[in-house]
């Protein structure tokens, strides 16, 4: 049979058809390891995990994580349990002091189990006990178990703060300091938890659209079991270079095919993300940032019959992290990368989101500005965000709140003001922690935010 493509051709084309599929399939657990080679880079934390990376202040553009939160304490377990067997999670119960709110996640960014307040344990605390995929004895009475498919994974956990005013910060802290991370063999004489304080760290695990993506999800599939579901991806990595058990060294030729695949794969999810998500009420610019197929399977560990959202969820770990078991319990989010008329937000420009009053949470809102290119804070701004815990931020007589975007202040306005640079697109998160049904029901809605003349 006569073919217009060579033989040559032909491979390549298979190569790099593959390689983008591979893109999409393993962003999740990517962007995880991303994160797990941002801590270990620190000279603070060194190699391996079981350890717990955390920021003392509310942090600065330095957290170069995926669209990150700037307005909280950050606490972020990282474990391990193919070397040391089930992992304690030790969680304290909420109290005056303070409170714990996040969720743990394989490393593939599927939830395990929600902890908290909003959580299994209810705000009473905890010991989690976080299980290996291949674990076979039997599990002692008085923790709440958590079978993981990975070995890796991590847990994000916010410390609640009740203002951010110094003393409230130290008091978030030390509370949060009180979680323990420690091996179930060692629980009759635990060991010190390792904390590492990242705030003045370049904690970077933005994206790489290089070789060092495939460099990454290689590691992925060298530790971690294969899943039933993704069985049918050993193959097409094997076409790409990547078998459990081999060494990932692609040749020079392999190297510009596969950079070639990750810059189409990177441009396509781009096209995709412009088009962007349903609008949460009718007629706004404002969305949850991920379909309704992938929440179901984040939080259900893929368990509809007939659905495995890769793609919708490739496009959704691009630009973020963590899933929740539960959303909408603890949190909810809703993203905008276009202004009222539609013109995407641009970083040269000026803009104001009025915030009406009576916003329907129980602890706060904020709003938080990242580069469209990165998905990641802002670079050297003097901040990210405003949120209602805002020292001295300006409120309207009705009781409304005016946040500007742009990079100058307007006059008079800087307490409410989030700056943006010029040269770039951004995007702006609004986060509702503890939301009321009367959000969810669509008695308050969030206007979109206009461009100013």
């Amino acid at each position: 049979m006569n073919s217009t493509f060579s033989a040559a051709d032909l491979a390549r084309r298979a190569v790099e058809r593959r390689a983008i599929e591979a893109v999409s399939w393993g962003m999740p657990a990517v962007n995880f390891d991303l994160m797990l080679q941002a801590m270990q880079r620190d000279a603070k934390a060194g190699p391996g995990s079981n350890k717990i990376v955390y920021w003392s202040r509310p942090f600065t553009w330095k957290n170069q994580t995926l669209t990150p939160n700037p307005d909280t304490i950050y606490f972020m377990p990282f474990f391990d349990t193919k070397d040391t067997g089930p992992m304690v999670l030790e969680i304290p119960p909420a109290d005056v002091t303070g409170s714990l709110v996040g969720s743990v996640d394989d490393a593939w960014q599927t939830a395990i189990e929600d902890i908290g307040p909003a959580g299994v344990d209810k705000g009473k605390g905890g010991k989690y006990l976080i299980m290996p995929p291949d674990h076979r004895n039997q599990v002692p009475d008085g923790y709440i178990v958590m079978p993981s498919q990975t070995y890796a994974g991590y847990a994000i956990l916010r410390s609640t703060l009740n203002s951010k005013s110094e003393a409230d910060i130290a008091q978030a802290v030390a509370y949060a300091r009180r979680t323990r991370l420690y091996p179930l063999a060692q629980a009759a004489n635990p060991p010190p938890t390792t904390f590492v304080d990242a705030i003045n760290t370049v904690f970077d695990a933005t994206i790489s659209y290089d070789l060092r993506f495939f460099t990454s999800l290689d590691r992925i599939v060298q530790r971690e079991p294969w899943q039933t579901r993704d069985k049918a991806m050993i193959d097409v990595l094997k076409s790409i270079g990547i078998e459990k058990g081999k060494s990932f060294r692609p040749d020079a030729k392999a190297r510009k095919i596969l950079e070639g695949a990750i810059r189409e794969a990177h441009a396509w999810m781009d096209s995709v993300y412009e088009k962007f998500f349903p609008p949460f009420a009718a007629g706004a610019r404002w969305a949850l940032p991920a379909s309704p197929e992938v929440v179901a399977g984040m939080s259900t560990t893929f368990a509809a019959a007939d659905s495995y959202p890769i793609d919708g969820r490739g496009r959704a770990y691009s630009y973020a992290y963590f899933s929740a078991k539960h959303l909408g319990a603890g949190q909810y989010y809703l993203m905008t990368i276009k202004d009222k008329s539609g013109r995407a937000l641009d970083g040269g420009q000026s803009y104001r989101l009025t915030v009406p009053a009576n916003a329907p949470v129980r602890q706060y809102w904020s709003a938080t500005a990242y580069d469209r290119a990165t998905h990641a804070l802002i670079r050297n701004t003097r901040w990210s965000s405003r949120s209602s815990q805002t020292p001295g931020l300006q409120t309207n007589g009705d009781g409304s709140v005016d946040i500007y975007f742009g990079p100058k202040a307007p006059a008079g306005k800087e307490s409410n003001w989030v700056p943006t640079k010029a040269g770039g697109r951004f995007e702006v998160l609004f986060r509702l922690y503890g939301p009321e049904p009367s959000f969810f029901d669509k008695r308050w809605t969030l206007p979109d935010i206009e461009r100013l003349r």
